[in-house]
């Protein structure tokens, strides 16, 4: 994976809130995601594939009580300038090569959600954080790995997730954090085109089977990241500078790894525990990688039908 250094980032889409209080201080309770009545609701898009990991794994998913809202207020003079094309070290800083990740996602999908769907992309912003941050979707910390939230259609990151996901999963590539990325605003696509409200509605009717929905969610979401994936060197700037010079088939293999290594049933087996099916909510390694290669090899986000397809 090469980053083109003449690229302009727009760090207009990115909000950095670290630094700014995080809404609160230290983790909380391990209290779950608030959910409306009857239960189900959009509590399937927040606890996106990297949720899961903060519940086997780091300890709970902490997201935490109150109203949220996410009323921080963030800085962006540090990214702005870090992220310049006149500093010429730029690409080698986490917060610039994610910027550069979520620019492209949505260069994607500007075009792509209006060619294939007749439906136009609307801008969803990422939040830079650290320790704790405010949502539309309660207060949450750093254990909840990325995700999105949907009532505020925002993305959230703690970019030190990254090293967690290599050093406990072994998601060590560089491709991971853009596969990541692309993952999250699979979500807000979910979300913009009604799927999510529509699965949403089906498990508060058929609550038994609601684990079975989520696992569908989310393996179009990795779907649809591999279909970002597969145009992501025609992706540019406001400028028309392309924003990846080349993406190599390790680069691929890295993603896909990343996606075997965060499937249910590997985190349950990372966990010490048996293996239930039953309990999983975004699908086994094998149909993590299949939906991610569906959406890569054939570049279209129609293939990700993960719902009329089976899992």
């Amino acid at each position: 994976m090469e980053l083109n250094e003449n690229a302009n980032l727009d760090t207009s889409q990115v909000e950095d809130l670290r630094g700014s209080g995080g809404g609160g201080g230290g983790r909380g309770g391990g209290i779950p995601i608030p959910l409306p009545s009857g239960g189900g609701g959009w509590v399937g898009l927040v606890l996106t594939a990297i949720v899961v990991i903060g519940g086997a794994i780091f300890g709970g998913v902490n997201v935490l009580g109150g109203d949220g809202g996410g009323s921080q207020t963030g800085d962006n003079t540090n990214l702005e300038q870090k992220c310049a094309t006149s500093n010429p070290n730029r690409f080698q800083e986490v917060d610039c090569r994610n910027l550069l990740y979520v620019n492209s996602v949505q260069a994607y999908w500007r075009v792509a959600l209006p060619q294939v769907f007749g439906k136009q992309y609307q801008a969803a912003e990422t939040n830079f954080f650290s320790g704790q941050v405010s949502t539309g979707c309660g207060a949450a910390d750093s254990g909840v790995g990325p995700f999105y939230c949907p009532p505020d259609r925002e993305v959230y990151i703690d970019l030190t997730f990254y090293q967690e996901l290599a050093n406990r999963f072994g998601a060590e590539g560089e491709f991971a954090a853009p596969y990541v990325v692309a993952h999250e605003y699979g979500h807000h696509v979910q979300t913009l085109l009604g799927t999510s409200d529509q699965v949403n509605r089906q498990q508060q009717r058929d609550p038994n089977n609601a684990n079975r929905y989520s696992v569908m969610l989310e393996l179009q979401a990795d779907c649809y990241a591999g279909s970002w994936a597969k145009f992501a060197t025609t992706t540019t700037d406001a400028g028309g500078q392309a924003l990846f010079t080349s993406i190599t088939d390790a680069d691929i293999e890295q993603a896909v790894e990343t996606a075997e290594a965060i499937g249910d049933d590997a985190i349950q087996k990372k966990a010490g525990g048996g293996v239930n099916p039953d309990s999983f909510t975004h699908g086994t390694s094998a149909q993590r990688k299949q939906w991610f290669l569906t959406g890569y090899q054939s570049g279209d986000p129609k293939r990700c039908d993960t719902f009329s397809a089976g899992i």
